[in-house]
C-alpha cells in the first residue's frame, strides 16, 4: 500500500460527492497502444478517463469502495499493470518510485480533476473502484484508461490467431465479451495471452 507521502490514497478522500468532476459529454478520440507489453501508464491520464466515459474528481470518493485484482500473462509470464492509471492532470497527482516500487496517489486535494473512480495505486494488479455513487465499471474501461488496444481479437500487439487470449473470472473461463466484465469486490480476473501459465489464479490475493 501507499506510504504517508500520499494523503488521499485509499481512505484519505471524502466519502461525499464533493469532488469536482470533469465533463464527459464529448470524450476525446485518443491513440491506443498496439505494441507489445509492457504497456506504460499514459501521460494523458485524465483525457483517457473521459474517453472511458467516466468522471474525474479532485479527490478520492469513497461512497462505493471496491478492490478487484487482475493478472495478465503472456505465454505464461506475468506482465505489469502500471501504477497511476486514472491518476494525473494536477501537481497533487503524483506517480513516483518508493522503496523500489512504482506508486501513485494524491498528495492533497487537487485544483483540477485528477483521479478517476477507477485507478491503480501500485503495480500489484489491484484495481481500485472508488466512487461517489453506485456506478458499474468494467474491464473495457480499464483498458481505455490504460490506452491499450482491447477487443475480441487483440490485446495490445497480441492478436488471434497467432496470440489469442482467454479470460478467467475467479478461475472460471469467461466466454462472453470480456470488456463487459464488471469489476466487483475481491474478484480475481486473469487474462491469458498465448500459452497459459502453470496455474490460473482463482482468488483475490491475500498478501
Amino acid at each position: 500500500m501507499l506510504t504517508g507521502a500520499f494523503l488521499a490514497a485509499c481512505g484519505g478522500g471524502s466519502s461525499k460527492s464533493s469532488g469536482t468532476t470533469s465533463p464527459t459529454a464529448k470524450p476525446p478520440i485518443l491513440s491506443v497502444n498496439t505494441g507489445p507489453a509492457p504497456w506504460p501508464r499514459p501521460d494523458d491520464a485524465i483525457e483517457r478517463v473521459a474517453a472511458a466515459g467516466l468522471p474525474a474528481f479532485t479527490e478520492e470518493q469513497l461512497f462505493v469502495h471496491v478492490h478487484a485484482h487482475m493478472d495478465i500473462f503472456i505465454d505464461g509470464q506475468p506482465t505489469v499493470i502500471p501504477a497511476g492509471i486514472g491518476i494525473g492532470g494536477d501537481p497533487h497527482a503524483v506517480v513516483q518510485v518508493q522503496n523500489g516500487q512504482q506508486v501513485a496517489g494524491l498528495s492533497g486535494k487537487c485544483n483540477n480533476p485528477c483521479i478517476s473512480p477507477l485507478h491503480t495505486h501500485d503495480t500489484s494488479g489491484i484495481l481500485h473502484v472508488e466512487n461517489d455513487k453506485e456506478r458499474q465499471i468494467n474491464v473495457g474501461q480499464l483498458f481505455t484508461q490504460w490506452g491499450v488496444r482491447f477487443n475480441d481479437q487483440c490485446i495490445g500487439g497480441y492478436c488471434a490467431p497467432d496470440k489469442p487470449y482467454k479470460v478467467y473470472v475467479d478461475g472460471k473461463p469467461f466466454t462472453g465479451d470480456a470488456s463487459t466484465i464488471v469489476l466487483k469486490n475481491l474478484e480475481e480476473i486473469a487474462i491469458v495471452i498465448g500459452a497459459p501459465p502453470a496455474t490460473i489464479p482463482n482468488a483475490f490475493p491475500t498478501s
